[in-house]
């Protein structure tokens, strides 16, 4: 029973690590922002045409930055808590992985304009919130609170800077 407990454990412990992550970082939350305004369009309309090997190829792309991006973090709070002053070898460490989340980042948004470069799809779009002015101004207004959670998270965090 133990070897269940463990299990459940490793698992809490990932989850908290993810949420700890969401509550700090800034920019992990603009990759979340952007991969639910993403997933949901292709998952509520059928504006876009997608195969079996384009939604696992957007999944893999997408799961990568978000990995890439709690790697780093674990990395600059590892440096942050061996070093307070200037160390050239810890700038290096933040700055490579920081360059590690851009990389991904790069590759997934070229995956996604191989993949999303549809010009049909984005006049299926344009037809839609034409003819229906509301659900253009209710998605305009979603921006402003992806806007405030990219921004101020779920409030005020007391383990940044």
């Amino acid at each position: 029973m133990s070897h269940f407990k463990n299990l459940f454990k490793s698992f809490f412990y990932a989850f908290r690590g993810i949420f700890c992550a969401i509550k700090t970082e800034r920019n992990l939350r603009v990759h979340l922002t952007c991969l639910v305004y993403m997933f949901s369009i292709l998952g509520l309309t059928d504006w876009f045409v997608l195969s079996r090997t384009d939604w696992a190829v957007l999944a893999v792309a997408s799961a990568l930055v978000i990995g890439a991006e709690l790697v780093n973090t674990a990395i600059e709070n590892a440096v942050d808590l061996e070093t307070k002053e200037y160390n050239e070898y810890a700038k290096r460490a933040k700055d490579v992985a920081s360059g590690a989340v851009l990389v991904s980042a790069i590759g997934a948004v070229a995956a996604g304009l191989f993949i999303l470069l549809q010009p049909q799809a984005f006049s299926l779009m344009a037809d839609y919130f034409s003819s229906k002015p509301l659900m253009f101004a209710l998605f305009a207004f979603s921006i402003v609170p992806a806007t405030l959670f990219i921004f101020f998270g779920f409030g005020k965090s007391r383990d940044k800077k």
